[in-house]
């Protein structure tokens, strides 16, 4: 690992400039899901431990360079100050006078938050003045922002190039799990890839075939390898364009020594709704009126018996429609099992993606995984082997 961690690091007494992702949602003033702001907690209590100033850098929304009051970090304090158990003060900008005044007057034990980075149009420009104004503001710079990373940004590329940097602690726990999951994993590996289309997972399956032993396709994507293999998949959510793709994927697969896992039975309906009519037939035999939602109970005990067989399990997108009760049925019960091997100890997983952290709330296992990442776009651009600039610069 090239980058430096907070161990790396002499803060005693230092102003350290940390990049954190607390673009969290927020419901009638208040913010309803904290879970990014409880990630960086770690990294900001081991700052004040070392005897640094933590100032926090970070962006809301998208304000598109301008000042758009509300999309003022402003409306994370509360929830900063109860997950730090402290005070926070709040600067109005993050570079210039604002800044350099909050900065200037922490005592020993504060934590500054400045205002939202996007509010400059030089912060998605990568601008070098912003990066340079805010370099001016600190003596170190921590990356906590996984999650940002795959953006060069002022804020996460361009002032990490200016100052001693390294990765916070939320930071130095992703590119661990997956350094460990997909760079150097304990062997065998299954990856699990679900979703809608085959179209934005290209790259993502591309890179995989080539990485682990197994690859369970799920979801609309997996409709698509069926209708490649000649099956009529019905009114299933399918893109017929992409099946030349798709058995040139299977062929990559193939050569690279990768087993591809399709459904084997699939859960049909003639209506995308909850409850809806349903019956299990085999993957070869949709209806010509019905759709495909779910994979079936021999899949599941397939998917199963592929997880047995590994030490590494890399999770991104559902098995079915599982938005929607009973098509969650196949992503439930393949992560209760993945869940179950994880707690045993047999088992390393990691998951990542929007959809992938609900499904497993959804299966109550969420919990019981090594690693859930909150990053999106980063996990996605990292498993599809793309190098993250903000990751990057911290080696530089």
């Amino acid at each position: 690992m090239a980058w430096k961690t907070l161990d790396d690091m002499d803060l005693a007494g230092k102003v350290a400039l940390v990049r954190v992702d607390i673009n969290v949602p927020v419901e009638d003033g208040r913010v309803t899901d904290g879970t990014r702001i409880d990630r960086i907690v770690p990294t900001v209590k081991d700052i004040l431990a070392k005897g640094g100033k933590p100032v926090l850098l970070a962006h809301f929304g998208r304000p598109k360079g301008e000042v758009v009051p509300e999309m003022s970090l402003k409306i994370t304090l509360p929830a900063l100050e109860a997950a730090f158990g402290q005070g926070v003060i709040f600067a109005d900008d993050c570079i210039g006078l604002p800044a350099k005044q909050a900065v200037a007057a922490m005592s020993e034990g504060d934590i500054l938050l400045l205002e939202n980075t996007r509010f400059h149009a030089g912060e998605e420009k990568n601008d070098p003045e912003l990066a340079a104004a805010m370099a001016a503001l600190g003596d170190v710079y921590v990356n906590d922002a996984f999650s940002a990373a795959h953006r060069a940004h002022a804020s996460t590329e361009g002032l990490a190039r200016l100052l001693p940097s390294c990765a916070g602690r939320n930071m130095e726990a992703e590119l661990k799990a997956l350094e460990g999951a997909l760079s150097n994993p304990q062997r065998p590996v299954a990856a699990v890839v679900g979703g809608a289309k085959v179209s934005t997972k290209l790259d993502l399956l591309g890179n995989l075939v080539g990485k682990v032993d197994y690859l369970v396709i799920g979801g609309g994507m997996a409709n698509t390898f069926l209708a490649a293999q000649g099956i009529n998949v019905g009114k299933s959510l399918c893109e017929h364009d992409m099946t030349g793709t798709a058995r040139d994927i299977m062929d990559k697969a193939k050569t690279a020594g990768c087993e591809i896992v399709l459904p084997v039975d699939v859960v049909v309906a003639r209506e995308f709704k909850a409850g809806a009519a349903n019956e299990t037939v085999s993957a070869d035999a949709c209806p010509a009126d019905a759709m495909i939602l779910d994979a079936g109970p021999r899949t599941v005990v397939a998917v199963e018996e592929v997880f047995g067989k590994c030490k590494t399990l890399i999770w991104n997108g559902p098995l079915g429609a599982f938005e929607i009760e009973p098509f969650n049925t196949a992503t439930n019960a393949a992560a209760q099992k993945a869940a179950e091997m994880t707690r045993a100890g047999g088992l390393i997983s990691v998951a990542g993606g929007g959809d992938t952290v609900a499904a497993l709330n959804g299966a109550g296992v969420a919990g019981d995984f090594t690693y859930i990442s909150t990053a999106g776009g980063a996990f996605l651009e990292w498993m599809e082997g793309k190098t993250l600039p903000g990751v990057a610069a911290l080696g530089a």
